[in-house]
Order: C-alpha cells, then structure tokens, then sequence
C-alpha cells in the first residue's frame, strides 16, 4: 500500500459502451449540471493547491524522517499516530490529484490542464517516493509482533482489514531499492501510456456517410458509437463502417501501447513473483482466485442460454436471418425513439431510489443540487461516465455524457449508486473507505435495478414493456456476457504476449475468438470488426478489471431476489454493507443476506435472473 497521484479512474473505470464525444448535433435536453470543483480548490492557480502541494512534500520528509526503520519498534499507540498521519498525507496528496484529474478528464485536449495535471503528479509522486518503506517494512513485522500490536486497545485495531491485506502483498514485494525506482519510474511508464491512449482517442474523428456525400459528418468517438444504437439500420452500419476505418488506421498506435504495457506488467510481475498476470488484481480486490474463476466458467457455460438465445430471437424481431455487429445495440423496430430530458431522468431514478428507501434518495439529491455532477456531452470530454470519490474530507463527482437515450437514465441511476455507495463509505475513513472492485460495483447495480423495475412496475403497454425487457436483457449481457468474454480477452492477450511481440494481426484474432464464442451464431462479423479492442479503455487503465463488473451484476440479482423475497431488515442491511467501505471482506459482508460467493451455484442464481428476463421475452411471442 503506498500512496500515489491519483486519477478519477482509479476505483471507478468508464463503463463499457462510452467513449469519447463529439456529437455534431446536441440535442435540447433541457439545462444540464456541470461540476462546481470549488469544494476542491478554488481555481488552477489558487494558492491553496500551491500550498498543499507543499504540505504534502513537506509531510513526506518529516514521515520517513520519523518513521523510516522504526516502524517495528513502535507500541500500539505511537503506530496508531503513525497510521493516522500517514493517513493525512493520503487525503491532502488524493485532494491534489483528485482535482487535477477531474479538470483534466473534463476537456483531456486542453494542453493547460494536460500540463497541470502531470506536472503535479511528478511532484506528488516524488514526494511520496520517501514514503515507499512504510509498506514494505510494515510487512516485515513478525507475524507474533503485528498481531499483538493491532489487538491492543488503545491501538490501531480498526485498520487491521487494511494491514491485512497490504500484509496479503508480502510474498511479492521488492526491496526498498526497487520499490522506490518503480514508484519514480511509474510516471514515465504505464502513467504515460494511459496519457498517450487517453489524448489519442480524445483527438480521434471518424467521417460517417450520410444518403448523400454533402451530409457526411465529422464525429467523435462517443457519438459515433451512439449510432449504433440508432432505429435507422444504414446509419448503424455508416457508424460501425467509420469505427471500423478509424480504428484500422491507428491499430498499429493501439498495438503498440498493449503490447508495451503488457510487456512491463510481465517484467513487474516476474520480479515480484506473481503466479499469474492477475494475481496483482485478484489480491487489489480482496477475492481469491477460485471465486472469480468459478464467475468466468459459470458465465462461460452460460453463453449459449442467455447471448446466444437472446441474440437469435434479437435477429427474428429485425426480420434477418443474422445479425451484424451493427445490430447488437439496436432498438427494438417497436420501440419510441424518444429522449428523454434531463429534468425526467432526474426524477425517474431518485423516485426510484425513494421507492427503495427515503434515505436512498436522500443521498443521492446533493449530486443533482450542488454541481456534484458534470452532463453535458462535450468536446474532449473523458470516456463515457464514472464516480470519482476524490477523498473522504470532500465528497464524490459524477462524470456523464448524456445523450437522454434510455441507457444514459440507466447510466444516471449506476454512477448515482457509486456515489451514494462513497458516501455512506466515508465514515470509514481514508484508508477503510475504499471498496474493492468486486464490490464497488454492488451499489450501482442494484441503483440500476431499482430503476429498471420502477419503470417496468409503471409500464403496462406490451410493446413498451417488451422494449424495456430487452434493453434491460442487452445491460445484463453486456455487463456480465461481454465483460467476461473481455476478461478472457485480456487473459489471452497477456499470455501471448508472455511468448513474443503481438502484431495487429495477433491482437485481433485473439479478440475476434472471443467475440465469436461469447455472441453465437446469430452474428456475422464485417470486415474491420476485429480492431473493435482498440478503444476498450479498461484494458490500458486497469488490467483485468472488467470481471468486477460481472461479479457485481451477479452480486446485485443474488441480492435483489433476497430483497424480493422479503428478507427482514434487508434495506438496513443493505446501508449497512455500503457503509463498511473496504472494511470487511465479501464473505462476512453477504452472510446477513444468507449469500457466499465462493459457493459455485451463487453465480448461477445471478445468471438464473438473466434467463428469467429471456423467458419472458420469449413468452411474448405467443
């Protein structure tokens, strides 16, 4: 555990189908929030970020001054002071680099705020380079020492959950030396290639053909993808037509920066130790290895149940004998294309919420009051939409691109769940506060699912009821079908990498084999469709992250079928488990709901909740 310069991405990741905007023609979806970072700093040159900047450099010094090689002769008291300072440094340099990165992720093209951004993650990370040893030698404590240190009672006992863990990290860790060179190291190394992948997608146009050549249009990525959801088919595939050109042009870019960072993850992993290339992240999030392996394998198996069925009855509704790549997302011919203003998407989901608890919604209002949440689509803006919780002295900011489709309210409701979910985890404190990935998805899910049946519960039109049930099913399948097969993308990825330098060719086979299997044979691929890994930004970000979507979907149905069945007290349990942040591990969280996700058939009940919503589409057709 060392502190480092954050970004907004680095709990809470885009979700899967946004990337960056440009939309030629914005819709009027009445006035929509932009982030007041006021409640940060007050201005990029305001003399309170200078100051912190040098409280925490000058923090640093005095820290390992203190504490550098004393760590294991210190009683319970004087380490729960240690702890707690050290904590300090962590909310005063997350502070820093929290605002940075939020105005950075607002307009990524802005050079000034490009400039800004790493010109202060240079000083904060050689700053906190004094403070490597802490972890390093907090892990070399005897076994006997740092038991009775934490079980005394005027000692640090509440932030044992984090020791232990960070303690999980002892096989692995380097000496001092090379930790503190890989800390330096970092902002020249995977800090710059995520700079390199975000300023590239963030400058990327795409030419989509309109019915005459005076109507083509120069895009972004974010409004080129959303036109793979529109209900006229030629500008689905004039959309999928121009990813595929653009991506194909700067494969070689793309190529290079997986095959780089996969390369120095392997050249880390193999001196640390690491049995696997997610190791590092099965240990980030607290789970152990054979749990997320029993979500890949019962989703795996699951494929030709819920993808491959779901997408065969897809291509009936079309009226085509197979899908392209352009039809995955589209509407049903049925469904209204009607966007939907801000002011109702506001209302839909905190009256969901409300119809949940009163104080679900509650927490939720402030995002929409006091510039909590930025909205608006616009150029240079970051991937898609994300919750950043900045640190526990401030509160969280939403980043959206709202386009008023059903999935953007749906969007809404997710991100909405991250912040309400930071929130009540705040109280832990800095270091308690942070939620593993697995479960940091828990409560923007079940935000989702609250507002998905809140909706259905009030729609009784067949065709409109339908619609809702199929993009709900197409959530469901991208969140758990899709990220897993993701997941299983990168797997393969980084072992082939293991083996050699991967060309464009090699990368896109890799994808395209797992694209075949997770879809089924309702799908044709067009030409081009196989460089589609190119934008993904999660693969460059943070490796391996996308199965903590899957388990978090599958988490969510476990609990909601509870919830449905009227467990007693389950939405004090429910606020209770948000509030224990990173406080507790999974296992002890689920038992009051009567869950245990190492238990193999728990991820079939999850999924079970999927083939149900099937069912009933399929039941429609009579």
């Amino acid at each position: 555990m060392t502190i480092s310069a954050r970004s907004p991405l680095d709990r809470v990741l885009p979700r899967d189908e946004n990337a960056l905007p440009v939309p030629a023609k914005t819709p009027d979806l009445g006035a929509l929030p932009e982030w007041d970072l006021g409640d940060l700093y007050p201005a990029p040159d305001s003399p309170e970020l200078a100051r912190d900047v040098e409280a925490v450099e000058r923090a640093c010094c005095i820290f390992a001054r203190d504490y550098d090689g004393k760590l294991v002769s210190l009683d319970a008291g004087k380490m729960l002071e240690c702890i707690e300072r050290y904590q300090e440094i962590d909310i005063l340099a997350g502070r820093v680099m929290s605002y940075a990165g939020l105005r950075y992720y607002q307009n990524t093209t802005d050079s000034a705020r490009a400039k800004q951004m790493g010109d202060l993650q240079d000083r904060i990370t050689a700053a906190t380079t004094k403070l490597v040893f802490f972890s390093l030698e907090f892990n070399r404590i005897p076994d006997a020492r740092y038991e009775e240190i934490f079980a005394a009672p005027n000692g640090p006992a509440r932030y044992k959950p984090v020791f232990d863990r960070m303690r999980a990290m002892r096989p692995y860790q380097l000496s001092n030396e090379l930790e503190r060179f890989l800390h330096d190291n970092s902002v020249v190394g995977a800090a710059a290639w995520n700079r390199l992948f975000d300023e590239t997608t963030a400058g990327l146009t795409f030419a989509v053909e309109g019915e005459d050549e005076d109507e083509d249009e120069e895009l972004g990525l974010e409004a080129t993808l959303n036109l793979l959801t529109d209900h006229d088919r030629a500008r689905r595939e004039a959309g999928a037509r121009a990813l595929a050109e653009v991506f194909g042009r700067n494969v070689k870019l793309f190529a290079r920066i997986h095959n780089t960072l996969a390369k120095e993850k392997a050249i880390e992993d193999k001196w640390r130790k690491m049995p696997t290339p997610q190791t590092a992240r099965h240990l980030s999030n607290h789970v152990e290895p054979e749990v997320v392996e029993a979500l890949k394998n019962a989703v795996t198996a699951a494929y030709p149940r819920l993808s491959h069925r779901y997408y065969r009855l897809k291509a009936r509704w079309l009226g085509l004998d197979k899908l392209q790549v352009w039809d995955r997302n589209a509407p049903l011919p049925s469904e209204s294309p009607r966007l939907i203003p801000w002011a109702e998407a506001q209302a839909t989901v905190l009256d969901a919420y409300a119809g949940f608890s009163p104080r679900l919604a509650e927490l939720a209002q402030p995002f929409f009051e006091q510039g909590w949440i930025d909205a608006a689509v616009k150029p240079g803006k970051a991937p898609g939409a994300f919750a950043h919780p900045t640190v526990t002295t401030v509160h969280p900011y939403v980043l959206l691109n709202y386009l008023g489709k059903p999935r953007d309210v749906m969007t809404l409701a997710h991100e909405l769940g991250h912040g309400v979910h930071q929130r009540l985890a705040a109280a832990q404190g800095e270091l308690l506060a942070a939620t593993p990935l697995t479960l940091a998805e828990t409560a923007s899910v079940f935000g989702e699912m609250l507002t998905f049946r809140a909706l259905l519960a009030r729609t009784a039109d067949k065709a409109q009821r339908k619609a809702l049930l199929a993009g709900k099913v197409e959530d469901m399948i991208n969140t758990v079908v899709r990220q897993i097969a993701f997941y299983d993308f990168e797997c393969k990825l980084h072992a082939a990498r293991a083996r050699g330098e991967l060309t464009p060719d090699d990368i896109n086979a890799l994808w395209m084999s797992v694209q075949a299997e997770s879809l089924g044979d309702a799908f044709e691929f067009m030409p081009g469709y196989e460089t589609f890994w190119t934008y993904v930004p999660h693969f460059v970000h943070s490796p391996f992250y996308v199965y903590a979507y899957a388990f978090g979907d599958g988490l969510v149905n476990a609990l909601y079928a509870a919830y449905e069945d009227g467990l007693p007290e389950f939405q004090a349990k429910y606020f209770d488990m948000l509030a224990a942040g990173g406080s507790r591990h999974h296992k002890e969280l689920l038992a009051p709901f009567g869950l245990d996700a190492s238990d193999p058939a728990f991820w079939d009940k999850g999924l079970s909740m999927i083939e149900g919503f099937i069912e009933e589409l399929e039941a429609m057709e009579d």
